[in-house]
Formats: structure tokens, C-alpha cells, sequence
């Protein structure tokens, strides 16, 4: 049976593995489905339509699967995804999705959650991410896969950060982050590839260097046009899978109307925002 600290609410229509933990003061919910060999410390609130994975940490007073903070929101079902083996530290927040946001919040797997990091609805998180202390992302943000976004960055809505992309602490994300970048600055903009990460993940050298070119000649701002700039890197280095990955992705971004392509795709049902 979980071990459940008796100063915790757990509704009897929870749905906890054999082994989950629950720390003193914790709540959860009915709708919430928790995976073997997760704890919970105190202090939390686990509540809506949520389901956890397993081997994650949720540390004290983390709050997940709450309302989100919007005002078209009119408690539709819709839910929190997490996956396995992520570590949520002190004083997280997480939302619930919404209907124009496709319905679920979503976390994978092997994510480091920082202190007072929040999630906010319909947000993506891919897996092996690391969110740092303050890191703020509004509703229908994507985070790729290694990407690492340092302390006190707000990212805004319908922004995506690139796979193995890292965005300098304090900056202002209101554009798309490519892939394989380091970015700062308010606005974030590239900067130089993320070669840290890189080595991190044991890109080849060749990739490296192509993708260095890449980022003076798309971002260096030496090129007459970015359009001239994403021809003369598809011609020398389109062969190289992440040279064709980056392309693509400033391609959509660059078409977007405010250089965040998942905006572009919104399907917004323009109901006027009301009090609840």
C-alpha cells in the first residue's frame, strides 16, 4: 500500500501506486493517478484531472493540475500530463490545459523543475529539459528536447524553445528560440550556438562547425536578408540533418506574423474574456 503521512488528504479515488509517498499536509484529489515509486513531500497540492508517472519527485509545496490562469477557462475537462523520472522542487506550479490549447498540459520524462518555476496552461515540456529557479512560461509554450532555460526567464505565450537550445537567466523570450542556439537579451535573441550543450551531447564536430556557420550567417546580421541567409546555409550545409532542422524551423518562425509560429496555429475560439 502507498505511504501516506496521516496529516495528508488523499481521496479514496485517487489512484496511487503501490509504493507512491505522501509527505505531511499533502492533498490530493480524485481525479489524480500517480505511477510507482514517486514521492511526495509536504505541503503539496495535487488536484484535476492529473496523472503522474513514475520514479518523480515532487518536493515541498509544489502545486500541480490547479485551474489555469485565464479567463476564457470555463472548467472545461480538460487535464496535466507528466511522465517519469522528473524532479519538481519547492514551490512549483502547474495548470491544467484549456479547449483552445488542445485540452492537456504536458511534461515528459527526465525534467529538472526548479524552485518556483511555473507551468502555465497548455504548456509542452519535452523530455530531459531544465527549467531553472523563477523561470516563468505563459500558456502554449513548447520546450524541445535539452533545452535549458536559466533562471528568471520569462518566456511568452505560443513561443517555442529548440531542442538543445539554452536561454541566458533574465532574459525576455517573445520569439521562437532555434534549435541548437543560445540565446539572451530582452528581447532573447541568438547570440552563438549553444556549444556547451552541444559538446554535452557529443555532437559530431563537423555538425558543430556547420552549425556555427549557420548561426553568423543567419544571425550575424551581415547577410542582405534572412531569406539570401537560409539559402546560402541550405547550399553549403543543407546535407547535415540539423542544419536542415534549423533551417526549417526559422523558416516557420520567420513566416509567423510575430516570429512565434505555434501562434500562427492557434485555434482560438475568440470568446470574449469574462470574470468568473
Amino acid at each position: 500500500m502507498p505511504t501516506i503521512h496521516h496529516t495528508a488528504i488523499v481521496d479514496r479515488n485517487a489512484d496511487l501506486a503501490y509504493d507512491v509517498q505522501v509527505g505531511p499536509f499533502s492533498i490530493i484529489g480524485p481525479q489524480v493517478k500517480i505511477g510507482r515509486g514517486t514521492v511526495v513531500g509536504s505541503h503539496c497540492v495535487l488536484e484535476g484531472k492529473t496523472s503522474i508517472g513514475e520514479f518523480n519527485k515532487v518536493h515541498h509545496h509544489v502545486m500541480l493540475g490547479q485551474i489555469p490562469q485565464d479567463l476564457k477557462f470555463r472548467g472545461e475537462n480538460s487535464a496535466l500530463e507528466v511522465g517519469d523520472h522528473n524532479e519538481f522542487r519547492e514551490f512549483t506550479t502547474v495548470h491544467i490545459g484549456t479547449d483552445n490549447g488542445g485540452g492537456i498540459t504536458r511534461i515528459g520524462s527526465h525534467n529538472l523543475i526548479m524552485v518556483n518555476a511555473h507551468i502555465a496552461h497548455d504548456c509542452h515540456v519535452a523530455d530531459h529539459c531544465v527549467l531553472s529557479n523563477n523561470v516563468m512560461l505563459a500558456g502554449h509554450v513548447l520546450v524541445e528536447d535539452h533545452a535549458v532555460l536559466a533562471g528568471g526567464l520569462g518566456v511568452q505565450h505560443f513561443a517555442t524553445i529548440g531542442r538543445n537550445a539554452f536561454v541566458a537567466g533574465l532574459s525576455g523570450v517573445v520569439h521562437d528560440v532555434p534549435p541548437f542556439m543560445m540565446a539572451k537579451g530582452d528581447p532573447a535573441r541568438p547570440r552563438a550556438i549553444n556549444a556547451i550543450g552541444l559538446s554535452r551531447h557529443q555532437f559530431e564536430p563537423e555538425t558543430v562547425a556547420a552549425l556555427k556557420k549557420a548561426c553568423t550567417l543567419l544571425f550575424g546580421g551581415k547577410s542582405p536578408s534572412q531569406a539570401a541567409a537560409l539559402e546560402q546555409v541550405e547550399a553549403e550545409f543543407g546535407e547535415d540533418r540539423c542544419i536542415q532542422e534549423l533551417i526549417d524551423f526559422v523558416r516557420r518562425s520567420s513566416n509567423a506574423p510575430n516570429g512565434r509560429h505555434l501562434e500562427a496555429l492557434r485555434a482560438d475560439n475568440k470568446r470574449e474574456a469574462q470574470p468568473r
